[in-house]
């Protein structure tokens, strides 16, 4: 098959920017790298074909610079564009800048991000689809004015304490408050607003009930621009903290999906999140998440118009690479027939980050004198083992940016296998001097209740807890 593009603009950093260097690399598509003052010694700046500085070591200073970002892809000659995930992967502002620069934006339209990026248009779009969302409100609240407070009250009570305060443009965990009871209502409402106004532009939030001990679980799909659209598998994604992820796993292991029952309702599923997408006609890589309660019921949470973070655990259980797919459906190919696409196997991701869960996980920015990954990649312990990273040796991580250290990938033919495989690399790789949550990951996949695939979203920091005080 021939490129789909000759030259891309990659507009992110570390270890996204690398991921998909590699791809384009194999491809033959030459590659266009872009960084800030304090990211000049990293690897993906190195491996890019061309790469120019874009700014300051803040974000806004930098990969939020739309501006800076479309001078170099004038300058670079670069025919598309991809932006990661993070940043302004699921901007329109930037996807309609790209456009009008003359290159294509490797994503869905804007018209689709913006579907998407908003909090209550994904919710109307999941409705329209006969989908059910999390139970809450279907518009946002007006919180300025003592009678919006009022209403935001009436609605708290309908839906049932606790209940969720969520920013309308809000993601990763940003702009969420758990609220118990009344009196704390009126502080989150006015905490996630000024949150997301701070981090998304956006004030504007709303309410959802709080599904206690939930399974996060999320949809990969995937369409192109004849009207495909295909569920490529879910994802177990419920180890998280301050709601961000720390282990997902393909296929998930939680006991509603076991079974001929099981497979039903995994199938559900995956017709739920294509009939979401559908709604729009999405084109090219995103994710459709939702959350189960514990009787296995799933409710609609949003979607991701982006790769994810977590996409290598579909790649291993799939055989794809979900980048070069990404590139040809904006190219405008069509996609394989993959409405029975065999999954094959177990895989499992840790993300390695810089930070000490002893300490409520609180970042550690620092030197990285060593950075060895014993065994590297390719087979351990009869499990298949791939390692994405955005740093080296001799670099340095900063307070600017996520504290990711690396993401670890295991596959083997059962989870068992695959639980081992990780554990192996996890044990017998070294990151210093900089303090990681290598042996905080190592405690969990060493715990029966986690073996057995007994785990939710409320597991991750009270075993942390309890394993700092094991180990003081």
């Amino acid at each position: 098959m021939t490129a789909p593009f000759q030259k891309v603009l990659i507009a992110n950093r570390g270890e996204v920017a690398r991921r998909v260097m590699r791809t384009c690399k194999r491809l033959g598509i030459a590659t266009v790298a872009v960084y800030s003052e304090a990211d000049a010694d990293l690897p993906h700046v190195k491996e890019a074909d061309e790469a120019y500085l874009i700014g300051g070591p803040a974000p806004k200073d930098s990969y939020l610079r739309i501006d800076a970002l479309i001078e170099v892809l004038t300058k670079s000659g670069a025919t598309a564009v991809h932006p990661g995930y993070g940043f302004l992967s699921e901007k329109s502002a930037f996807a309609e800048a790209v456009a009008a620069a003359g290159a294509v934006f490797v994503g869905p339209a804007p018209a689709m991000l913006e579907a998407f990026g908003d909090k209550m248009k994904a919710r109307q779009v999941a409705l329209a689809a006969g989908v059910s969302p999390v139970p809450g409100v279907d518009a946002p609240l007006d919180i300025a004015t003592p009678e919006g407070l009022d209403a935001a009250r009436s609605e708290a009570a309908r839906i049932g304490y606790p209940i969720l305060v969520k920013a309308v443009g809000g993601g990763g965990g940003i702009g969420m408050q758990v609220v118990k009871e009344e009196a704390g209502l009126a502080k989150a409402l006015e905490s996630c607003s000024n949150r997301g106004a701070s981090a998304f532009a956006d004030a504007r939030v709303y309410l959802e009930r709080y599904v206690a001990q939930p399974r996060h679980i999320e949809v990969q799909v995937f369409g192109d621009t004849h009207g495909q659209i295909f569920a490529l598998g879910e994802r177990e994604c419920s180890l998280q903290r301050r709601h961000q992820k720390i282990v997902e796993e393909s296929p998930s292991p939680a006991w509603f999906f076991q079974g001929a029952e099981g497979e039903a309702r995994r199938a559900k599923l995956f017709e739920a999140a294509v009939r979401i997408v559908r709604q729009v006609n999405y084109v090219g890589a995103g994710t459709c998440e939702f959350i189960a309660d514990d009787k296995g019921e799933l409710f609609f949470l949003e979607v991701n118009a982006r790769l994810q973070v977590e996409h290598p655990v579909t790649e291993m259980v799939t055989g794809l690479d979900l980048v070069e797919w990404q590139l040809r459906v904006a190219a405008g190919e069509k996609l394989p027939d993959w409405s029975s696409l065999p999954r094959n196997g177990h895989a499992i991701e840790a993300r390695l980050y810089a930070e000490d869960p002893a300490k409520g996980f609180i970042p550690k920015p620092g030197a990285i004198d060593t950075l060895s990954w014993c065994g590297g990649e390719g087979e351990v312990q009869n499990a298949q083992v791939r390692i994405e990273s955005g740093v080296a040796a001799g670099n340095k991580m900063t307070p600017y940016y996520d504290p990711m250290l690396a993401k670890v990938v295991a596959w083997a033919e059962t989870r068992t296998a695959a639980l081992a495989g990780l554990d192996t690399i996890l044990a017998t790789s070294v990151v210093a001097p900089c303090t990681t949550n290598a042996a905080y990951v190592r405690a969990v996949l060493a715990n029966e209740e986690f073996q057995a695939g007994r785990y939710d979203t409320q597991f991750a920091e009270p075993f942390a807890k309890a394993w700092a005080a094991a180990n003081k």
